[in-house]
């Protein structure tokens, strides 16, 4: 899977939340501020090359709809982060979190709580 530049993760951010949507709406939805019709129509058309979103045609109009979900795309995403910084290890990872502070002994038992539940899911 191709990575996201920020810009365009920023839309699919956008497409997540409203589902299928024209640009304006995608304007509508953005931060303050805004940014230009032609800027956001540009980085959806490269999404669209890029093959994390469609269209359909409604004559000179575009509505918008992502192909991949927040979920794939986040799950690629940490999968790729863990390889590339963390030797592929997802308890390295959690190390480097516990070491800089990041995570409480709190979020450790939650995590371990979850690990443990997936495991007996599997059974």
């Amino acid at each position: 899977m191709k990575t996201l530049t920020k810009a365009e993760e920023q839309i699919m951010q956008v497409l997540w939340k409203l589902g299928p949507s024209f640009v304006k709406d995608m304007i509508e939805e953005m931060p303050e501020p805004r940014p230009h019709y032609n800027t956001i129509s540009t980085l959806v058309k490269i999404l669209v090359e890029k093959g994390f979103v469609s269209f359909k045609a409604y004559g000179k109009s575009h509505q918008y709809y992502a192909l991949i979900t927040k979920e794939e795309y986040s799950h690629k995403t940490v999968k790729n982060l863990v390889k590339g910084y963390f030797e592929g290890s997802f308890s390295n990872m959690v190390s480097f979190f516990v070491k800089e502070k990041d995570m409480s002994v709190s979020d450790l038992e939650k995590l371990l709580q979850q690990i443990k539940q997936a495991k007996n899911n599997e059974k």
